[in-house]
């Protein structure tokens, strides 16, 4: 297997913490102010609007896709107990260049999606008990929108995502292409 550039994985944890930091900036925010060409943000004094795990069990199965020019595999479990665990990971040609471990629920009445990164060796990017968390923007039949990243089903075995990603003072969206692994 070719050698990946060692710089590629630097560069992918950079974008992933500027995400981070993108929204922070944000702040508080109205559904549906967009934020980029596919994602939105809540514009100020806003509030999430009110929904359940529910509204996110289209997302559940085994999906492999693209994204960041590489292979990806992403499974997400059906809706139980209030919440939904997605489990990334991003394939490079030297094998494992992250995981991610992502939940769906409700808290404090809320619906969100919370992302906690792990390097190849599995050692954490975000401290113990952080975490990056997108909010609940808004909800459509086949749309997910969570401040920074919207999920577009787009027929039962396909999503396009859209994750917004700073670089520099720039801001720019990485598409996400899944497609259903049936068995």
């Amino acid at each position: 297997m070719a050698n990946i550039d060692p710089s590629f994985t630097a560069r992918i944890v950079l974008l992933v913490l500027l995400v981070l930091l993108v929204l922070l900036v944000s702040g508080a925010a109205e559904a549906r102010e967009p934020r980029s060409a596919h994602t939105y943000r809540l514009s100020p004094g806003e509030s999430p609007p009110a929904a359940s795990v529910d509204d996110a069990a289209w997302l559940a199965g085994r999906w492999e896709g693209t994204a960041f020019g590489q292979q990806f595999e992403e499974y997400w479990s059906e809706p139980s107990a209030g919440s939904m665990l997605g489990t990334f990971k991003l394939l490079g040609e030297d094998g494992i260049q992250f995981y991610e471990l992502l939940e769906i629920a409700v808290r404090d009445g809320r619906l969100g999606l919370k992302v906690k990164h792990f390097s190849a060796d599995f050692t954490a990017w975000e401290d113990k008990p952080d975490y990056v968390h997108f909010k609940l923007v808004a909800v459509e039949p086949d749309a997910l929108h969570f401040s920074g990243i919207s999920f577009y089903r787009k027929g039962p075995d396909e999503i396009e995502a859209y994750l917004l990603m700073k670089e520099g003072e720039s801001l720019r969206e990485e598409k996400l292409v899944y497609t259903r692994v049936k068995d």
